[in-house]
């Protein structure tokens, strides 16, 4: 299949190139710990193969009148080293949203969140790995749930907009009310502090079926229940009472999509604490409840119905972009992260082929910095481990140490590691040519 020269952002791309700017982006970062330090000739080889598997992540963020669009491009991408996890030019980038870094035994990916959620980004970079080890031992990894075969044509359900797919004919969005926000020392627009918890799996897995819960309802539980130990030290008279955590939810499994563009919705999840606080155990049946009504195919239809009937609605299309970033701009600021407290994002289990997981020593998870919210956590689970990423802007560590607290007082002790991946030295960014599709006149720029 050979991908088109031009394609439209899915629906819950829209909103990013909006709110980009030279500091800010909506980036996540993943990685990959070897048993070996990575051949970065080899590694570049591998990208190349695996960028071909992976059409739809070749493209990048071009400027209509009315919309933004992406628009193929014909250079290859190229690898380096391990970048700080802050935007990047794409431009300079030989025009590619993504960058695949390699350093000691890591290699490490760093994504755009306009080409595709983390169940993209964690295929594209499982696939990435294994074709970089088939290179360098002449392993067989067989290809599986987070591996494709690259000597395999791309397929065209891999490039469609499953919003627009499974969309329903008529939808709603819930009322929110605005969260609760962990405050404190803002750092500079450049660092972002990161603190890796990891904690048995299986210990985990058994103290959530012990509640009669899922993993990622006992941690949503743990962390609201951080949050409200960190309200109550709160010196502020005046401060909100909801506590509320945003959780992605990926689409795929429950509408039967293919795709490997952005296909993930979200649920919000919490409390509100103003008639006083609540125990962990009354907390985790709010959670468990919640997350159980919210997380069925009828109600996410209707919230993609309800978003995808924005987008397509005339008057809204028919706004120049000139009007339209600024607008879309006000309203995530207004509205955006002021409407959870913090982010739970769960990959789930990473299994992998046998001669695959011989090399495979760790995988990581990371989410970016925020505009408004003090931080993010992201996790997944791989090896026996439960690995836990909190990201955050400001230099108190209170929620962390609150949710460590939690944690240990229900018998789970953390390995903690403490990192600044956006310190980290690295070169200067070198400037990649870049050649794009060429595309019509009046398509797309004028597409509305």
């Amino acid at each position: 299949m050979k991908a088109p020269e031009w394609i439209r952002l899915d629906n819950a791309s829209i909103i990013y190139p909006s709110c980009k700017t030279r500091k800010y982006a909506t980036l996540y970062r993943m990685a990959v710990a070897l048993d070996e330090p990575v051949n970065s000739t080899l590694l570049n080889a591998a990208l190349q193969t695996t960028a071909r598997r992976f059409p739809g992540l070749c493209y990048t963020l071009d400027k209509g009148v009315f919309w933004w669009f992406l628009r193929r491009l014909e250079n290859a991408p190229v690898s380096g080293p391990v970048p700080a996890h802050r935007p990047f030019n794409f431009r300079r980038n030989g025009g590619y949203m993504f960058k695949v870094g390699a350093g000691g035994n890591r290699i490490t990916l760093d994504m755009f969140h306009v080409l595709t959620d983390g169940t993209g980004g964690m295929t594209f970079l499982l696939t990435l790995t294994a074709e970089y080890l088939k290179l360098r031992y002449g392993s067989d990894i067989p290809a599986g749930k987070w591996i494709l075969d690259t000597a395999q044509e791309p397929q065209a359900a891999e490039l469609e907009d499953s919003f627009d797919a499974f969309s329903g004919m008529r939808g709603s969005l819930d009322r929110e009310q605005r969260a609760y926000h962990v405050r404190g020392t803002v750092l500079g627009r450049s660092e972002l502090n990161d603190i890796k918890m990891s904690f048995p799996s299986a210990a985990v897995r058994a103290r959530a079926e012990a509640f009669g819960v899922t993993v990622t309802e006992f941690l949503a539980a743990v962390m609201i229940h951080s949050l409200q130990q960190v309200r109550e030290a709160d010196p502020r008279p005046r401060k909100r009472a909801s506590l509320k955590l945003e959780i992605p939810v990926n689409l795929r499994p429950i509408f039967g999509s293919a795709t490997l563009r952005n296909f993930s919705s979200y649920v919000h999840v919490g409390t509100d604490v103003a008639n006083g606080p609540m125990t962990f155990p009354e907390i985790l049946a709010e959670v468990k409840q919640q997350k159980r009504l919210f997380v069925n195919a009828r109600r996410l239809t209707t919230r993609i119905a309800a978003n995808v009937a924005l987008e397509d609605n005339l008057a809204i299309r028919c706004l120049p972009i000139f009007i339209k970033r600024p607008a879309i701009n006000i309203i995530n600021r207004l509205k955006g992260e002021n409407y959870c407290s913090q982010v739970l994002s769960n990959l789930g289990n990473i299994v992998l082929p046998e001669a695959m997981a011989a090399h495979v020593r760790d995988v990581d998870f990371m989410l970016g910095r925020t505009r408004q919210r003090s931080g993010s956590v992201a996790c997944l689970s791989y090896g026996g481990r439960l690995n836990l990423h909190f990201s955050r802007r400001i230099a108190e560590r209170d929620f962390e140490d609150a949710f460590l607290r939690q944690m240990a007082s229900l018998g789970l002790e953390a390995a903690v590691e403490h990192l600044k991946p956006s310190c980290a030295p690295g070169e200067a960014e070198k400037n990649r040519p870049m050649r794009w599709a060429k595309v019509g006149l009046f398509q797309p720029y004028f597409a509305i």
